[in-house]
């Protein structure tokens, strides 16, 4: 046999035939996702035909998987070994990202984007700031309750799907759906330097640190970010679409061009040090701006939108399994810090907030409510963990991990009931081809 395998056999021999037995394989993780990703996406049909269901049921079968094994994979264990967790979430997210700047139909006029600043410029921070104070109040040090604040207060465009605008093209965004799309969209990479601001944190900050953080972190790479999607989503739109005039691009109907343009965007902006996450929305939002009733764009939709549910539900089982490996971590403090995001903090900010905006009551308590966390707090939280070693960082897991679960049951399964009847703005029609 070839010496590598050789070598592998023997290696594999030296590993007691118990511990063999006891722990998961890679080709039975395989087969668990699968057939739970069946499961989870087929069982709700027998109650409702809504989906997001699915994601509380992903969640519960990884929980189970892990409870029924003695020994639970790394891949379970983000709090040992965050590296996978980081990279597949980082995936998610800037996938998820370009698609929802596709999906906005009609962007102007600057009306209707007056909710979204409201909850990037206001209620953001100010969640970040109770969270943080959240944090102080359980024991943790400053550095772990801003990292608490930071990976915690963006929304996660992953898991809000149910919540925001439909595919492209389809037309008619009603101003809730178009508020709780852009805030995800654009929240994400906004959240950056305070995750940025915590790692400085980590080793005391000075006024030195906190003028390079100022300058670096929260104008440049934000400033970086939005020039870097905004050329590349115009530059690929011309690619798809104008060049050349004669046997333009989209007519082949591929939609591996929008992952081409996810990595396209993200890599550039990374590049020249801007934040990818805020360069993929605006990619997508600018790319769409290109012949914005093409029906190319469905195509690319469709196709991000299969990565980005695949992609979704290894997460989210593996957010499941990690809850169960964890299981005996997990504390009332934990689940009272989630519980305070997700029915008090968020809802009572964003309800404040939104006030002017235009909104009828009953709209701004379904936007301030419906803050859906999710993938983009794993990634937040797996890249400080990669880059410092973070003070109660066990606690900040349980507490993420937690949150996700919550929010996944809490909105999974109220979504579509709640935002039922706002499917469309008559007012809103899709802008004319340029």
């Amino acid at each position: 046999m070839p010496p590598l395998r050789a070598d592998a056999m023997r290696a594999l021999a030296l590993v007691p035939i118990q511990q063999q037995a006891s722990a998961m394989s890679y080709h039975q993780f395989l087969l668990f996702a699968g057939l739970a990703i069946v499961l989870a996406f087929w069982l709700p049909r027998f109650v409702s035909g809504r989906e997001p269901a699915a994601s509380a049921l992903l969640i519960l079968a990884g929980l189970v998987c892990a409870l029924a094994i003695a020994e639970p994979p790394p891949l379970f264990m983000p709090i040992a070994d965050p590296e996978w967790w980081e990279i597949l979430s980082e995936l998610t997210v800037i996938v998820a990202l370009f698609a929802t700047g596709m999906r906005l139909d009609v962007v102007g006029p600057l009306s209707r984007w007056r909710a979204t600043w409201r909850l990037l410029v206001v209620a953001m921070p100010l969640t970040i700031g109770a969270m943080m104070l959240v944090g102080l109040a359980a024991g943790w040090p400053l550095a772990s309750a801003l990292l608490l604040g930071a990976v915690l207060a963006p929304t996660d465009p992953v898991l809000a799907g149910d919540v925001q605008v439909g595919p492209p093209t389809e037309g008619g965004e009603h101003p809730v759906r178009f508020a709780l799309t852009t805030e995800a969209g654009l929240n994400d990479g906004l959240a950056f330097p305070f995750v940025y601001l915590a790692l400085a944190a980590v080793a005391g900050l000075t006024m030195t640190e906190a003028s390079d953080w100022l300058l670096r972190d929260l104008v440049y790479r934000i400033v970086a970010g939005t020039l870097a999607g905004g050329v590349v989503g115009w530059l690929l739109g011309q690619v798809v679409f104008r060049w050349p005039a004669r046997n333009i691009l989209a007519a082949t109907g591929s939609g591996v061009l929008a992952l081409a343009g996810v990595l396209v965007c993200y890599g550039a902006a990374e590049l020249i040090h801007g934040y990818g996450f805020i360069a993929c929305f605006v990619g997508g939002l600018v790319f769409r701006r290109i012949e914005v009733e093409h029906d190319f764009h469905g195509n690319l939709h469709l196709f991000n939108l299969a990565i980005e549910h695949a992609l979704t539900a290894v997460l989210l089982l593996m957010v499941g399994a990690a809850l169960g490996t964890y299981a005996g971590w997990v504390r009332w403090e934990h689940a009272a810090i989630a519980a305070a995001l997700v029915f008090v903090i968020r809802p009572l900010i964003g309800w404040v907030t939104l006030a002017g905006t235009g909104l009828s009551p009953r709209e701004r308590f379904v936007t301030a409510a419906f803050g859906v966390r999710g993938i983009g707090s794993i990634y937040y939280l797996a890249f400080a963990a990669g880059l410092a070693s973070i003070p109660a960082v066990a606690e900040l897991w349980m507490v993420v991990l937690v949150t996700i679960a919550m929010s996944a049951v809490v909105h999974g399964l109220t979504a579509g009931a709640v935002l039922s009847h706002i499917r469309a703005d008559g007012n809103a029609q899709p802008e004319p081809a340029r």
